[in-house]
């Protein structure tokens, strides 16, 4: 069944005539489809039949009966399953050996209504509807409401099993709160209504919603059945949510792009295969699988030890030394920063050639490995982003908070216009390359790096540059934090000695980064 393209765009996301195959079907009412990211299976809810089913190369099989009619479901960075229990109104955690422990099922002392979609963010926080489809006959177990109203509710990351979550949202804005998913870099949030037909972004401030507004209204249509129900975002920001006919697409900014046809009712979708290029779709009595253009939005246990995100595949581990098996990387989501590769930095004459810096960055052989890898983005159409830490005469503006920054003022260092401020030679920006200047050792600190990646459509990062233990270590572990996959080639990298460089490399950056080497990333973007 042909798709319907209502914008070009839609074209770069899935093929208009992609199939649509019925990958399982004979259930009952299926929903909350999630890919174990490890061993490449899906599970599923078969809701009203209250069985937990398991899809692999061998088939399908039940793997939990009863399931207390579980219903959305998704994985924690252990990758532990959380689930949505519909006739217990719970949120509980399965840990891998099995074990089930109900994280929460009250408020204000009263039961929830029946949680119902689920989704975890970077810091570790769960976030999940309530609406109270579990409360009613075959969806659950029909029995009276204790809270009166739908709300949206957070677990923080350090919550304990039995506590109660965090109210999120006001509790009367929704009528049937369903899915929800944050945007790629978790800067929103996005939750659909299914009575109302819409869908609401709010602006995620830490711990809390703000701005709460519609983004998308009027999601129904007389004469095909389907409602807002399951809903996705992609690596590209873009909505993908369950309405009428299948699959309804929404950019960023709310456009309405294409419509992605279903045979039967659709309830919910998720990403998976072992390139998370295969969206699969609960609907109704089956599971259909489509072979679709784009991956998911890099989720915290899309980086669980063993598994690696969309747009990322090797065959073994990646080690300091080396691969024991090829890596390959989808030059259409990658950005390559180059950080602090300036005269005063590692050259000697520059302000800071007396803390090693100069011998070290000689002894990997750093400027020329990354001349070469910058070379290779550009071939293949990878934005290569140049950040440089400037500071006006005077260092006006500079905070003295750490030695490093003093080090700065002392030696007159990293001034704008001066020779020492200037790219290193041999890695001077070209044209169509992008220039951030800093003021700190992140590179995302008040800076605009954030929105040059957006408009790039980029959400993963090959770093590169000095210093291994500061500048390129603070970068990293907060582009993590923002949900963005970061890959650190450590012969492009440098500081002032190999054991300050070894000491980030093997530890530090091993928790945030896919760590390897120059020519293993040249290989893999071949």
């Amino acid at each position: 069944m042909a798709h319907e393209a209502l914008d070009p765009d839609f074209h770069r996301l899935i093929d208009e005539h992609a199939p649509v195959r019925q990958a399982g079907s004979g259930f009952t009412f299926t929903e909350g489809p999630i890919w174990h990211p490890v061993d490449n299976y899906l599970l599923f809810s078969d809701m009203p039949g209250d069985v937990r089913r398991r899809m692999d190369r061998s088939g399908v099989r039940e793997v939990m009966n009863p399931s207390h009619k579980g219903n959305g479901m998704t994985y924690d960075a252990g990758l532990n399953l959380l689930v949505c229990e519909h006739s217990t109104s719970s949120v509980t955690r399965f840990d891998p050996d099995g074990r089930r422990e109900v994280l929460a099922s009250r408020f204000e002392g009263r039961e929830l209504n029946s949680p119902n979609d689920i989704c975890v963010k970077s810091d570790g926080s769960v976030w999940f509807t309530d609406p109270w489809y579990g409360r009613m006959a075959g969806f659950g177990i029909e029995r009276p409401r204790d809270l009166g109203w739908q709300g949206v509710f957070r677990l923080p990351p350090d919550h304990r099993p039995g506590d109660e979550p965090q109210l999120v949202v006001d509790r009367y804005t929704f009528t049937m709160p369903n899915g929800l998913c944050f945007s790629p870099d978790e800067s929103l949030l996005y939750i659909n209504d299914t009575e109302q037909a819409n869908i609401r972004v709010y602006d995620v401030e830490g711990d809390r919603l703000s701005n709460g507004r519609v983004f998308a209204s009027g999601i129904k249509d007389t004469l095909l059945p389907g409602v807002p129900d399951g809903m996705k975002c992609d690596a590209e920001g873009n909505i993908w949510c369950t309405a009428p006919g299948g699959l309804w697409v929404y950019t960023p900014a709310g456009r309405l792009i294409g419509k992605v046809s279903i045979p039967e009712l659709p309830a919910n979708l998720h990403w998976g295969g072992e390139d998370w290029r295969t969206l699969y779709v609960c609907a109704t009595t089956s599971v259909y699988a489509i072979d679709v253009k784009v991956g998911p939005r890099n989720e915290p246990f899309m980086r669980a030890r063993g598994s690696q995100p969309a747009g990322v595949a090797e065959s073994a581990p990646q080690t300091v030394n080396g691969s024991s098996g090829p890596l390959t990387l989808d030059a259409s989501r990658f950005a390559l920063i180059i950080q602090d590769m300036q005269n005063d930095v590692v050259m000697e004459g520059g302000a800071f050639a007396e803390s090693g810096s100069p011998g070290h960055c000689r002894d990997q052989n750093a400027i020329a490995n990354v001349a070469r890898l910058a070379d290779k983005c550009r071939q293949m159409g990878v934005p290569v982003i140049h950040v440089h830490f400037v500071v006006p005469p005077g260092a006006r503006g500079l905070t003295l908070n750490a030695p490093l920054f003093e080090g700065v003022i002392d030696n007159t260092a990293l001034v704008r216009g001066t020779w020492g401020a200037a790219a290193v030679p041999g890695l001077e920006p070209k044209d169509g390359d992008h220039v951030v200047e800093k003021m700190r050792m992140s590179a995302w600190e008040g800076t605009n790096l954030e929105t040059i990646l957006k408009a790039e459509g980029r959400d993963m990062i090959i770093e590169t540059g000095a210093w291994t233990n500061m500048s390129i270590e603070h970068t990293a572990r907060t582009g993590a934090d923002k949900g963005y996959f970061m890959v650190i080639p450590e012969d492009g990298c440098s500081t002032m000695n190999a054991d300050w460089h070894n000491a980030s490399i093997n530890y530090a950056l091993q928790n945030v980064a896919l760590v390897t080497r120059t020519d293993d990333v040249i290989a893999a973007l071949s």
